[in-house]
């Protein structure tokens, strides 16, 4: 088991989600507004957006988990080639409705990131890693060693 097919995000509006993910230039097959599950076209994995209950009650429809609130200790990330960006995606998250959690800044380990939530609390990293990273001609990560 060493593969990840899709990432679903349980959320509480499909309707903002969606636009949201759609104004941050997510791809998706599905041209309704509002569907009961969408999911976007993205490189390697699939990327889902589903009602926060649905998937709650899918997991046990008899007794669901508790639906949480606020930070859960998992992040999102999207890693891009320059730390212009890096900048410009915090802009497009930002005019999408974002919140910004972490302005774009130099980190320790040699990049540059940031942070951005979106309407259902989920942080997305934005980051660049100088020679920590390259990509594949599938546009995947690919993590180098540091002398």
């Amino acid at each position: 088991m060493n593969r990840i097919n899709i990432i679903a995000l349980g959320v509480h509006d499909m309707a903002r989600s969606v636009k949201f993910y759609r104004d941050l230039g997510f791809e998706s097959n599905e041209t309704d507004e509002c569907p009961q599950v969408i999911f976007f076209n993205t490189t390697g994995t699939k990327f889902e957006l589903y009602p926060i209950q649905g998937i709650a009650e899918d997991i046990d429809a008899e007794n669901p988990p508790k639906i949480a609130e606020g930070f859960m200790g998992i992040t999102l990330a999207y890693n891009v080639r320059t730390e212009q960006e890096v900048r410009d995606t915090i802009e497009l998250a930002r005019k999408a409705g974002a919140v910004i959690a972490k302005e774009p800044q130099p980190v320790f380990w040699g990049g540059y990131h940031a942070y951005f939530a979106d309407p259902d609390g989920y942080y997305w990293e934005v980051a660049y890693g100088a020679d920590a990273w390259k990509f594949d001609e599938q546009d995947m990560l690919i993590l180098c060693h540091r002398q």
